[in-house]
């Protein structure tokens, strides 16, 4: 069974920065390799609605952001560590939430249609105030 761990969270002021991790894992063994995840990020601020914020198609590096964390935000991977990264910069306190990292072995339509995502983690909690 395919497990996801995020870790990175924490208490940031604005501006500052924090890169969150998102490691697979329980995958060895199957058909499956890392480099064949689709890997999404999510947020949740307390009293809305989970939203997609960034995402990697790993087998080509495709890469989508949600509008208000373009430019601010960076997903990359590091496949040595079988690991992907969320770098945020430039934090605000709307940035706020709780970041959950979400992935599927299935080729996706909609990268920010959360129920095309087969595994998530339990989340790591940002939180940007002075």
């Amino acid at each position: 069974e395919v497990q996801i761990v995020e870790s990175g969270g924490g208490l940031v002021q604005p501006g500052g920065s924090l890169r969150l991790s998102c490691v697979p894992s329980g995958f060895t063994g199957s058909d499956f390799k890392f480099e064949d995840f689709t890997i999404g990020w999510f947020r949740q601020a307390p009293g809305k609605e989970r939203e997609g914020i960034s995402y990697m198609r790993l087998p080509d590096d495709h890469t989508r952001y949600a509008d208000s964390v373009k430019g601010r935000f960076t997903i990359s991977r590091d496949s040595a560590k079988k690991t992907v990264f969320l770098e945020m910069n430039g934090l605000k306190p709307e940035d706020t939430a709780v970041y959950y990292c979400a992935a599927t072995f299935k080729l996706i339509l909609d990268w920010n249609d959360q129920s095309e995502y087969d595994y998530w983690g339990q989340g790591t909690q940002v939180t940007v105030s002075l």
